[in-house]
């Protein structure tokens, strides 16, 4: 048998929005991330893209986005059996910034493994951009050459097509059963999963340490104490004593984490679109009025202003608070910054929820590798594999089993705070095929919401428009 095939990152200029890491995608032409970012047909998770996720990058972005790279591993060539019976094609994202992490890495080392102990199947993977591997799989789709596997940022439009296993076809009872139950539920469409969450990632609310000791200040835990906690910064002369990213880059990221924390969220009990409902409405009002108009929020117009350059704001020191995922620990560290985390304030009290992300593995019909696949998928979603894969890029796991390894580590001990709040997160709502139209709308337009526009007109005209989308693929 030849060795694993790995290919490098394309450099195709299209955008997505991940996880953060956790790249993000939230249709198949869409980005949020990585883990921790979103995405929009041909533009766009995080969650981040829980990045996820994150799509995404500049600055974060850059954390998740890959860098081009040329060249091909010795062993690639044939998508036949040439040294095995099957070839199984994988299409897979890059959460690395560099050759050295690149996630060809993690594939090639993975596939070598996999490929001694199953002399029968050789696996071939390329590695593609955040910017353009959403867009690269729906281009093989279209052409009649679907991969086998992808892991990506969504997969209801390719399940809504009925062109995916369902998950219970490809993977044994035990690794099924073994993700968390509210990752399984969110790659559900229509009561069965089709999305098998390969990494997530979760947002805690990120704070300057050496600027709250300056002012005086403890960690806020409700929205009435980070009002007056930023007003403290402000006094102090802090640029952005709370960054309020709303701009076009992951929006819709910033903005469900703050209806969560007001009680409400992007959909209803039933999974009906919500946007404008009295809680978010409310909560928007809020943020306007006590942050916004206040000066809380720093020189620039929330709506202009992208996560990837709040974040960066943060390195240098100059915010006070802002929601993060765990990419931003390693950048904080590495200009100096020192940081503590907690969970989002809530009105009243601490969020009764917070926001998680997940990427995305789906398996294809096409070529019929149901058994092939389904080796493979248990032996990726084993307790090494899944933590070797969290660990290099700050991110979580999503399986029970490799999470309770993870809290009993002292080297993840940085981690666990975002993966206890994983058991109560709520995600994007990646099983609708209208969300990638819905999310891109919102990152478009919800900055003017604390502008001028105000809430009420702005929430009414996006829950229309979600409707709308909705709709329009029944």
């Amino acid at each position: 048998m030849g060795g694993p095939c790995i290919k490098g990152p394309s450099t195709e200029p299209l955008a997505r929005d991940f996880l953060p890491g956790i790249g993000q995608a939230e249709g198949p032409e869409d980005s949020s991330r990585g883990v921790d970012q979103a995405k929009d047909s041909v533009e766009e998770p995080f969650d981040p893209g829980l990045g996820k996720h994150v799509k995404r990058r500049t600055g974060l972005l850059a954390v998740v986005t890959a860098l081009g790279m040329a060249g091909t591993l010795a062993g690639c060539g044939t998508s036949a059996g040439a040294t095995g019976d099957v070839t199984l094609k994988l299409i897979a994202a890059d959460y690395g910034d560099s050759a050295a992490n690149s996630s060809k890495v993690y594939w090639g080392d993975l596939v070598k493994e996999f490929e001694a102990d199953h002399p029968g199947i050789d696996v071939d993977v390329d590695v593609y951009s955040w910017n353009v591997v959403d867009a690269k799989v729906k281009e093989l789709v279209e052409d009649g050459k679907a991969p086998d596997l992808a892991q990506i940022g969504a997969y209801a439009d390719y399940a809504a097509d009925d062109a995916l296993y369902r998950a219970g076809d490809v993977l044994s009872i035990a690794t099924q059963a073994d993700f968390l139950p509210q990752l399984s539920r969110a790659g559900q469409v229509d009561m069965v999963q089709y999305g098998m969450p390969f990494v997530s990632s979760t947002r805690l609310l990120f704070y300057n340490k050496t600027l709250f000791k300056k002012a005086g200040l403890t960690p806020p835990q409700s929205w009435s104490q980070l009002q007056s906690a930023a007003e403290a910064l402000k006094a102090q002369g802090v640029e952005y004593p709370y960054a309020l990213p709303l701009g076009p880059e992951e929006a819709q990221a910033e903005t469900m984490m703050w209806l969560l924390s007001g009680g409400d969220g992007y959909t209803d009990q039933v999974g009906g679109y919500n946007l404008d409902s009295e809680q978010n409405i409310e909560t928007f009002t809020w943020l306007k009025e006590h942050l916004v108009d206040n000066g809380l929020t720093g020189p620039v117009a929330p709506g202009k202003l992208n996560r990837a350059e709040a974040f960066a704001a943060f390195t240098r020191g100059e915010v006070g608070m802002l929601n993060g995922h765990p990419t931003l620990m390693g950048m904080a560290r590495s200009t100096g910054v020192e940081f503590g985390v907690v969970t989002m304030p809530g009105n009243g009290g601490k969020s009764k929820a917070t926001m998680g992300v997940a990427d995305w593995m789906m398996a294809f019909k096409q070529n019929e590798h149901r058994e092939q696949i389904r080796d493979f998928l248990d032996f990726v979603y084993n307790d090494d594999n899944v933590l070797k894969f969290a660990r290099e890029y700050n991110l979580l796991p999503v399986t029970s089993s490799a999470s309770d390894l993870m809290r009993q580590n002292k080297a993840d001990s940085a981690l666990v705070p975002f993966l206890e709040q994983l058991t109560t997160s709520e995600l994007y709502p990646v099983g609708k095929t209208s969300w990638a139209e819905v999310s891109a709308d919102i990152k478009k337009q919800i900055g003017k919401a604390v502008g001028s526009a105000g809430p009420t007109a702005v929430l009414g005209q996006l829950q229309r428009d979600a409707v709308a989308a909705e709709r329009a693929r029944e």
